[in-house]
């Protein structure tokens, strides 16, 4: 595979295993990342040596302006051939429904929802043939709370992956006949930074027994996931939400 990728939230975690995945599969990447320019510029080198270009780009991506930007320097490397709007946060440590402020929720529904709105937009603005464009795949990131819930610890952030999901189902059909499909995968309890960062640094190994398989997952797992949705492998593949959780 050739062309560009844009992945956002790529500096960490599973935006990091899909960074250097698509660099060993050919695309060069722009490594889109909300505030840690040493970790972006760390997964940037590491992609750099698979012989692909890379660039960071430092975004919000619940601001247009800032979204308009990342596109625009991804269209300095080439034609853009692939969208993963992966960037999502919790806002805060785990809790009951009733006991988050309603500011910490606005900021997770605009980062979880209207930064996949505006990076699915500006996608499908760059690659679909309506707009002179050759056509590509965009790969949302949801998560299995969208179907458990998460009670008790992000039910908020649960909804709004629940959101992702019908956007994807919905953006799919609209575009299917213009070259560019879009699907979504679902990850579950899959070791990353967020756990430690909201307080919970054993919250896998407590989870774990739960988990059909027996482990949480890695983040390059969930990578394959991706690749394989941007692949031409998945050419019959659209309006799809693939679970990566391990059974769960």
């Amino acid at each position: 595979m050739t062309g560009v990728l844009i992945v956002t939230g790529g500096s960490k975690g599973i935006g990091a295993a899909v960074c250097e995945l698509a660099a060993a599969r050919g695309y060069d990447v722009v490594v889109n990342y909300a505030g840690d320019a040493e970790a972006a510029e760390d997964v940037a080198s590491r992609v750099r040596k698979h012989d692909v270009r890379a660039i960071t780009h430092r975004g919000d991506v619940a601001s247009e302006t800032d979204v308009l930007a990342l596109f625009d320097a991804a269209a300095e490397l080439g034609p853009l051939a692939g969208v993963v709007a992966n960037a999502a946060i919790t806002g805060n440590t785990p809790g009951r429904f009733d006991e988050y402020d309603v500011d910490v929720v606005r900021r997770v529904v605009d980062v979880n929802i209207t930064g996949v709105f505006l990076c699915v937009r500006e996608g499908i603005r760059r690659m679909s043939t309506r707009y002179g464009g050759a056509g590509g795949a965009i790969v949302t990131v949801s998560s299995t709370a969208a179907r458990t819930g998460s009670p008790g610890e992000w039910v908020h952030y649960a909804g709004t992956k629940a959101a992702v999901e019908t956007m994807t189902y919905g953006v799919a059909q609209e575009v299917g006949g213009e070259s560019i499909r879009v699907n979504a995968v679902a990850p579950g309890m899959i070791h990353t930074g967020l756990h430690a960062a909201a307080g919970l640094p054993d919250r896998m190994e407590r989870i774990a027994p739960t988990i059909p398989i027996g482990r949480a997952g890695e983040p390059a797992e969930v990578a394959e996931a991706v690749l394989w949705l941007l692949s031409p492998a998945a050419s019959y593949t659209t309006g799809t939400v693939l679970t990566v959780g391990g059974g769960r």
